[in-house]
């Protein structure tokens, strides 16, 4: 134990140095499940720790979402002025982010890593509730929310999703000097609740070592593997998703693969190592340029790709959610299964740019569909390590989908050559 002691506190005098909240949040998940492993009893007394944590980031969900989703709709989804052009761009990531979508859930079906978990039975108030005798036209009846408010209250992930959506598209039909006030604020909204993440994130090395050592405390040491599981899971299934959906899309539209390859090897390669889709966008829409899509299709596809297409956060949230499932051992039906998925693709809209902000998506949605929320914070302490490939395939797929739309209009390659200074 002392050994194991020492080499943790090796650890920590290096992260010090190097004021990394990932270092930090990898730093605290060691210790935790150190000290959930010596001393179990304290170890159990520390979930209150990450029960704060998780609080403050379920009250940035419903802003969150609302905001997004109509700046995304309203700022960039006009069809009125993007015309035959917005449209397809829509089709084509709503069909390719459901294929992410699937694969990701299909992933971890068939690998079961959070099975063995054994968290135990949630407590009653957060259980699913048993199922009771509903036709289809009340699952129906149930997405649509008769109360704000109450939707918001409720977390009903769902219901904010489709009030969001239909208020974004009132808002993009109203004349200029009437929109613009709302869409400021929407606007503003949604970054000081980027600027919110970033502060209770400031917490998440205390709330993942509370949450690990719990865990760890009350389920043993095990848990772990799982972890382990999970990421090759997820590694796994972002292959599938590039062999077989983006590599047969880029062969149908006549990529040039080499070309495209060289193109995004830098803003994905940024993607992975800031985490940030925000921070590699300005270099892949000079990329997309320069092999040839017109200026006005990248400028359009891209940012309007970075609120709806959204393939690494898509596929990692089936993933994850099932996941959370299967930790608590509730076996949830197939139906409610795939409206899990349609809530976690409506609500993802718009967050490729948060911080950590796939964890808030999928808090919120767990916790709206009763499932337990602490094996996501056990699933935050190796975040950081999915979070740079579902960043990188963002990235990627919004360069494919640049050069797919282009092709469409037949406009790629661009009639004049594009030169852009490095």
């Amino acid at each position: 134990m002392l050994l194991r002691w020492l080499a943790i506190a090796a650890f920590a005098v290096w992260a010090a140095r190097r004021k990394s909240l990932t270092i930090w949040i990898l730093v605290a998940m060691v210790i935790g499940a150190e000290v959930g492993h010596d001393f179990p009893d304290a170890a159990v007394s520390l979930r209150v720790l990450s029960q704060i944590f998780l609080r403050l980031i379920r009250t940035i969900v419903a802003p969150l979402i609302f905001a997004t989703l109509v700046v995304g709709i309203a700022g960039h989804s006009n069809l009125r002025q993007v015309g035959r052009m917005g449209v397809k761009a829509l089709i084509y990531f709503e069909v390719v982010t459901t294929l992410a979508l699937l694969i990701g859930w299909g992933a971890i079906t068939i690998s079961r890593a959070g099975v063995g978990v054994a968290l135990g039975p949630p407590p009653e108030a957060t259980q699913i509730p048993q199922a009771v005798a509903r036709t289809w036209q009340d699952i129906v009846l149930e997405i649509f929310p008769e109360n704000f408010a109450k939707a918001v209250v409720d977390a009903q992930m769902l219901q904010i999703v489709v009030f969001s959506v239909i208020f974004g598209i009132a808002l993009a039909l109203l004349p200029e000097d009437k929109k613009r006030p709302m869409l400021s604020f929407a606007d503003s909204l949604a970054e000081t609740m980027f600027r919110f993440t970033k502060i209770v994130m400031l917490m998440a090395p205390l709330g993942v070592g509370a949450a690990i050592a719990y865990t760890v405390g009350r389920l043993g040491i095990g848990v772990l593997g799982n972890l382990l599981m999970l990421l090759l899971t997820f590694y796994a299934a972002v292959a599938v998703f590039v062999v077989a959906v983006l590599l047969p899309v880029a062969l149908i539209a006549k990529v040039p693969l080499r070309r495209f390859a060289e193109a995004v090897a830098e803003p994905v390669s940024i993607a992975f190592a800031t985490t940030s889709s925000e921070a590699a966008l300005p270099r892949a829409m000079q990329a997309m340029e320069r092999i040839g899509v017109p200026r006005q299709i990248a400028a359009f596809v891209i940012p309007t790709g970075y609120s709806f297409n959204l393939d690494g956060s898509t596929l990692y949230l089936s993933l994850a959610a099932i996941f959370v499932a299967q930790a608590a051992g509730i076996a949830m039906p197939i139906g409610q299964q795939l409206v899990l998925l349609l809530t976690l693709m409506l609500s993802s809209k718009g967050v490729a740019g948060v911080p950590r902000g796939a964890l808030v998506i999928l808090l919120g949605t767990v916790s709206s569909f009763g499932l337990p929320v602490e094996p996501v914070l056990v699933i935050l302490g190796i975040d950081a390590v999915l979070d740079m490939l579902r960043t990188s395939l963002n990235v990627l797929g919004n360069c494919l989908a640049t050069v797919v739309i282009a092709r469409w209009e037949g406009e790629f390659p661009a009639q004049e050559p594009v030169t852009i200074e490095s």
